[in-house]
């Protein structure tokens, strides 16, 4: 057994000397040299880079150091001194390697030579680019495009993005998952329908108009710490900010300015959330219901009494549909039914639908604590309801804020990343460039994981990521990912994707976004997509860290051309060559959403990709917003009787699957991840004592054992019935059938296990 986890309560706000400590220890562990570090001085700048791990806005005007915490952990892990070369792998067999942590797997730094895996000695050697790009285009020409995965990570660059599409739709497939699949796609599946948009409507600049901001299932403080700049002048101006979650987050408790001298020295922090309620896991549904219920019955006694409406009636009447049927139900719904399903008391949600009501303009956030449940849509819609009641949609200060995770996971799918045939403009694609693109919906992410097992897919490509450590049911996905035909994975750094290698496995490196990008036509510039529909460029400021890596676009330029025909209407050279004639291919494909995409390029703030729903014109199925009567608020999941609700979560140390040190800082836990937060009633009446070791197995009659052991036991503020432990460890107790209905997104917020002490020894 290895050494315990250490466990120390942490009281400081977020920011503060703890970011200023975190940032100097990321800086000093990747031996990043004082240029590194001015060079965080260009991290989300107009021009500068943007940041390479989370998606939210970028300011027109930015602070001296418009980077947060997290972002700068990203930014060193990125331009790391550190290397993995040839040498590396002539000394490590992927066995060995197999045993080592994702810390330590990505700590060794950066690939940087195109690597082939050979099975006789159980090691990754060297071979030249033109050697790599024959093999797997060979390898792709002789498989069934239906059977072939070409996923992206998030990361990439719209160019690259627009690029990889292309190349996979005139080969033949539509297999593209995305990470998007494992969070925000209840988002892509729920807003349409009710608001005629794929993503949210707020804009940077509504927070310094809104008069009340709400929060639902969403992590600031490690997620998207630069969000706290406006949370706090909001807060200082007198907003409130209302928060539901299971766990107290520090973030959304209490922030000090890194950036303010005064803060940092004299205050205690700024209070962040006026209200905190801890509802149960999977309550989010109901705790809305009873705030709908209360204001609609609210608006029922003004009119009775002849007072000002509470509902904004005209709002309602000109531009929603659904109205009389979404209010009958929640008339007819009990306090007793609310409070069961939500945990929150009555009177808690009335307070916060009195804040609500005598709001004028509200901004509704939420993360994947929505989205990562079986009801995950359904719940975002009814986000979307409690918004509508008051007509918080379409104005200034108002509307509805999906935080996005990944850097350009949004911006993917909108240049045409997408298993699903409706979002991709293939006629459009068809008539520029003079192929036949594939007509069928391709593989989700589950879908691909599921064809995976039975061994239906046959060659996997990934546009970055670590798919195989970030989906759900890894005992069942590693055999079965050994059985591919090919992997070929683009990488800036080693991870657990790359060592369970199928029968012909290529690992090619590539540039990361803040280094200087170098082609025929001289330095070039990429763009991405934030949380908020701005486009924003990016340019590198580093010198590569290798000779001979290739950028994503030369990358993706080389496996095309290895493998596809010739076609007279792509010049794949050229492109690469020369950015900016990929940009002018978007704004071709796309002319409504990318107008003078290079003119505009680097225009500070971004430039917003125009929405209906921003000017309340609704492109839904009744041309208006709608409400929607919800199936399942009132059926959480269940709990009790020897069996809790899991939420998996992440560390202060980490962003997805990258773990950058084993500590979270704001949870009191260092030296290790192997812990699982519990509430103290539930271990005393289990017999755990604090630090004790134990066991979790989920709850699941499919005849599949799922369980995971070694994990010390935590007290933590907690609901009742509710525990919470770190991903991606937990992942392999979540079934692949387990996933949010109509998006398929795993429902890894909301996870059935039993818990059993181990003995130790």
């Amino acid at each position: 057994m290895s050494e315990k986890v250490k466990i120390q309560d942490y009281t400081a706000p977020a920011g503060g000397w703890g970011s200023v400590q975190a940032v100097a220890s990321i800086l000093t562990q990747e031996e990043v040299t004082l240029l590194g570090s001015e060079i965080l001085l260009k991290q989300n700048k107009p021009d500068g880079f943007m940041c390479v791990s989370c998606s939210w806005a970028k300011p027109a005007h930015p602070h001296p150091f418009e980077f947060c915490e997290n972002g700068a952990k990203a930014t060193a892990w990125e331009i790391t001194s550190k290397t993995v070369g040839p040498e590396f792998f002539a000394q490590h067999t992927l066995s060995e390697l197999r045993t080592w942590s994702d810390h330590q797997l990505e700590e060794q730094g950066r690939l940087t030579h195109p690597m082939r895996y050979d099975a006789a000695s159980d090691r990754y050697v060297p071979v030249s680019w033109d050697e790599a790009f024959r093999a797997v285009g060979a390898e792709l020409k002789r498989l069934d495009p239906h059977a072939v995965v070409m996923y992206t990570s998030g990361r990439a660059s719209l160019e690259t993005s627009y690029m990889y599409q292309l190349f996979g739709r005139m080969y033949g497939t539509n297999n593209f998952p995305d990470s998007s699949n494992m969070c925000h796609e209840s988002t892509s599946v729920a807003l349409p329908e009710v608001i005629g948009v794929p993503v949210g409507t707020v804009l940077l600049d509504d927070f310094d108009k809104s008069d009340c901001i709400l929060f639902f299932g969403q992590n600031t403080t490690t997620n998207s710490p630069r969000m706290l700049h406006p949370l706090q002048k909001a807060a200082q101006r007198g907003v409130p900010i209302i928060t539901f979650n299971p766990l107290r987050e520090r973030g959304l408790e209490r922030f000090t300015n890194p950036q303010n001298p005064i803060q940092m020295v004299l205050t205690g922090g700024t209070r962040i959330s006026t209200q905190y309620h801890q509802l149960r896991v999977g309550g989010d549904g109901a705790a809305l219901l009873g705030m709908c219920k209360a204001v609609i019955e609210a608006d029922d006694a003004a009119l009775a009494m002849k007072r000002p409406r509470v509902l904004d009636v005209a709002f309602i009447e000109q531009h929603t549909s659904g109205f009389e049927a979404f209010a009958d139900y929640c008339r007819r719904a009990s306090w007793s039914d609310i409070e069961r399903a939500s945990g929150l008391r009555r009177a808690d949600l009335l307070e916060a639908a009195k804040v609500y009501a005598s709001a004028h303009a509200v901004i509704a956030n939420y993360g994947m604590g929505i989205t990562q449940h079986r009801h995950g849509v359904e719940t975002a819609k009814m986000i979307v309801n409690l918004l509508l009641l008051r007509g918080n949609i379409g104005k200034p200060g108002a509307g509805i804020s999906p935080v996005r995770g990944h850097s350009n996971v949004q911006g993917q799918r909108t240049v045409g990343i997408s298993e699903k045939t409706k979002l991709v403009p293939l006629d459009r694609l068809a008539e520029l460039y003079a192929f036949e693109p594939p007509r069928w919906d391709g593989l989700s992410t589950v879908d691909a994981c599921e064809a995976i097992i039975k061994g239906e897919v046959k060659g996997f490509v990934s546009l970055g990521g670590n798919f195989l450590r970030a989906v759900p049911e890894r005992s069942l996905m590693e055999p079965a990912w050994a059985k591919l035909r090919l992997s070929a994975q683009i990488a800036t750094k080693l991870n657990r994707s790359h060592l369970v290698p199928g029968e012909i496995t290529y690992l090619l490196p590539c540039l990361g976004r803040i280094e200087i990008d170098r082609q025929a036509t001289g330095e070039q510039a990429v763009a991405m997509e934030d949380s908020t529909t701005c486009i924003h460029g990016s340019k590198g400021q580093r010198h590569p860290v290798a000779e001979g890596l290739l950028s994503e676009p030369a990358i993706v330029a080389g496996l095309a051309k290895a493998t596809l025909a010739p076609n007279a209407h792509v010049d794949w050279d050229a492109w690469v060559g020369n950015y900016a004639l990929v940009r002018e291919a978007i704004e071709r494909t796309y002319p409504d959403q990318f107008k003078d995409f290079n003119k505009r390029l680097f225009e500070p703030g971004g430039f917003p990709r125009p929405l209906g729903a921003r000017e309340r014109k609704w492109k839904t199925a009744t041309g208006k917003a709608n409400f929607t009567v919800p199936k399942a608020a009132l059926n959480p999941p269940e709990e009790g009787n020897g069996i809790f609700q899991l939420m998996t979560l992440r560390a202060d140390g980490q962003f997805n699957t990258t773990i950058y040190n084993e500590d979270d800082r704001f949870r009191g836990v260092s030296g290790g991840r192997r812990v699982v937060f519990m509430n103290a009633s539930d271990m005393a009446e289990l017999g755990i004592g604090q630090g004790d070791i134990v066991k979790l197995s989920t709850v699941a009659d499919d005849g599949v054992e799922r369980s995971l052991g070694g994990l010390q036991a935590v007290t933590f503020d907690i609901p009742k019935f509710s525990v919470a432990a770190y991903y991606p460890e937990c992942n392999g107790l979540i079934p692949l059938w387990h996933y949010a209905e109509g998006s398929k997104v795993p429902a890894a917020k909301s996870v059935p296990v039993r818990i059993t002490r181990e003995a130790v020894g």
